[in-house]
């Protein structure tokens, strides 16, 4: 199982760490993904200074609002396929 982490400490929740949350959790729903992939909070991360820290599977990327979907297609979905 693919495991995702959006950090919600208090940089990233103002930079809409929530947001992020929400969309990732839409598009795995909507991939039909919910038994390939686990959606976790987590606190901070490291690396708040430009946007929301997101890890996948221990690699740290970070992720605005704005980009959730090509991040989705491009991190984590090539993940799961990689993974089958």
């Amino acid at each position: 199982m693919l495991i995702v982490k959006v950090c919600v400490g208090s940089a990233c929740y103002v930079r809409g760490s929530h947001n992020v949350i929400n969309r990732i959790k839409s598009l795995i729903e909507l991939n039909n993904l919910t038994d390939k992939i686990e959606l976790k909070a987590s606190f901070c991360l490291g690396h708040c200074t430009d946007s929301v820290c997101v890890t996948v599977d221990d690699n740290i990327y970070t992720v605005n609002e704005d980009e959730v979907d090509k991040f989705f297609e491009e991190y984590i979905i090539k993940k799961v396929n990689l993974c089958k």
